[in-house]
């Protein structure tokens, strides 16, 4: 074993292969019985609080909690951290409305898109379908990209071979089993995910003792603590507003919302997943300011790593990989199977094929494209933050338009695409670039002097709320 890493490659390799295959084993054998298209798409409505609950849960969650949290603490503060957490249980508390709405206007539905499809005409249809299905595979990327990271890490596993594992066991049972089969996966995933996250917050505590506490913070780094620290702030609504628009969007969600078998388990089972969400993102964060109070000179985005393999225990290192693992593949099926449901039921009205097409294995062939895509990027150790932050601020310039097409059946389709295409606009334009030194508007069109130093320190966060908030005063003002 090299010295730099915790364990051995063969030792990284045979957990990653065990956990894999015992995954796509239980998923292919639990599938057995449940075949059929409406088990592949909607779990045949029939899902109990428990499966619902743990499934809502592990796939709000993934490998991202890891590494997101911890590295937004160290510069946005408290604030920051609060805004993930909220940002990412939010949708939660918001389904329980918008799902009760849908589950009634569309009792026999499979997805938002199918709405806004018999709402509006083609074209808005077809940019909310394209702006959809791009979200969730960058969300696909990021996921096999953090796991390969996280064991190259660990072990120094080469990356393409993580991928390469994750993606063939994820794609085998799900691409069999549909939701059902993800389902399933997800309330073993869920708790395993569960224990050892406990164990993690108890082993902290005491390797750290005293240090792991706000005291330590408030001596080392007092303004990630601060009222006065405007990053605060605007970390915190640029996360909660960024995380919560693109979970409404979220395929994998809506999907959950038409398997349960009846409005009451939806609403308990988003009920419970909200307050389990929050103090899990929570805890992530708050480990990236304790570990960036303890070492400064520490990667962001391994706060919660340089904490929990301070002593470079062997068996720490396989917990860690194994709940990396266990959040992986619970938010990949769950990707996989929500892109393949898209396909098969709004695919027949987007692509409009001359001749007869199962759709159902057409969306297998284009999720196995999609993956050979994202092995790629996964092999490659890009850095997709700022991809994922542009599919975002997509998801943030459609979230009011189409949450309020649902309240207001006057809103016409040339309104709301106008809106929405406004809103992108004006968003791009503040958008940062890669250096997030300035914007296209702010420092490129116009020199970055003229604006009050509070915008150029911004950009990301104006970039979110005018992405946001600019097509709903459009489209409340216009008259339609």
């Amino acid at each position: 074993m090299d010295n730099k890493y915790f364990i051995s490659q063969s030792t990284s390799l045979t957990i990653l292969v065990v956990i894999s295959l015992l995954f796509a084993f239980i998923g292919l054998y639990h599938s057995k019985k449940y075949k059929g298209l409406n088990n592949y798409l909607t779990a045949n409505r029939n899902i109990g609080l428990f499966s619902l609950t743990t499934s809502l849960t592990s796939s709000a969650l993934g490998a991202w909690i890891l590494f997101g949290p911890a590295s937004a603490a160290t510069w946005g503060g408290l604030g920051a951290i609060i805004g993930y957490s909220l940002g990412t249980a939010f949708p939660m508390f918001f389904l329980i409305f918008l799902g009760k709405k849908i589950r009634e206007e569309f009792p026999n539905g499979f997805s938002l898109i199918e709405f806004m499809r018999k709402k509006f005409g083609k074209s808005l249809f077809k940019l909310i379908l394209l702006m959809t299905i791009f979200y969730m595979f960058i969300f696909l990327c990021a996921e096999v990209t953090a796991i390969a990271v996280l064991i190259n890490y660990i072990s120094g596993t080469k990356l393409w071979l993580t991928a390469l594992i994750v993606l063939l066991s994820t794609l085998v049972y799900t691409l069999y089993g549909g939701l059902k089969a993800s389902i399933f996966t997800d309330n073993i995933q869920m708790i395993v995910i569960g224990i050892l996250i406990f164990f993690s917050i108890i082993y902290i505590n005491y390797i750290t003792g005293s240090q792991f506490s706000f005291n330590l913070i408030k001596e080392k780094n007092p303004h990630l603590l601060s009222s006065s620290y405007v990053p605060n702030y605007t970390a915190g609504l640029t996360f909660f507003i960024a995380v919560a628009a693109t979970n409404l969007f979220h395929q994998g969600n809506w999907q959950r919302i038409y398997a349960a078998k009846n409005f009451k388990t939806l609403k308990k089972s988003l009920i419970i997943s909200f307050f389990l969400i929050v103090p899990i993102v929570f805890f992530m964060g708050f480990t990236g300011m304790v570990a960036f109070s303890i070492d400064p000179t520490i990667r962001p985005d391994l706060g919660f790593f340089s904490l929990l393999l301070k002593d470079q225990s062997s068996f720490i290192s396989l917990v860690v990989i194994i709940l990396g693992l266990s959040l992986t593949i619970s938010t990949v099926d769950t990707l996989i199977n929500a892109i393949s449901s898209l396909i098969i039921v709004d695919g027949k009205a987007t692509l409009n094929f001359n001749r007869k097409i199962n759709y159902l294995n057409f969306s297998k062939y284009i999720i196995i494209i999609l993956s050979v895509i994202s092995f790629i990027v996964a092999s490659k150790g890009f850095d997709i933050l700022y991809l994922f932050l542009l599919a975002d601020l997509l998801c943030c310039a459609f979230v009011l338009t189409v949450v309020y097409s649902f309240y207001n059946k006057k809103i016409t389709e040339k309104t709301a695409y106008s809106s929405i295409i406004i809103g992108l606009v004006g968003g791009f334009l503040m958008f940062p670039t890669p250096d997030f030194s300035k914007s296209l508007l702010v420092g490129i069109i116009i020199p970055k002097e003229l604006f009050a130093p509070f915008v150029s320190q911004s950009l990301l966060f104006l970039s979110f709320v005018v992405a946001t908030f600019l097509p709903f005063f459009i489209f409340t003002t216009k008259k339609n």
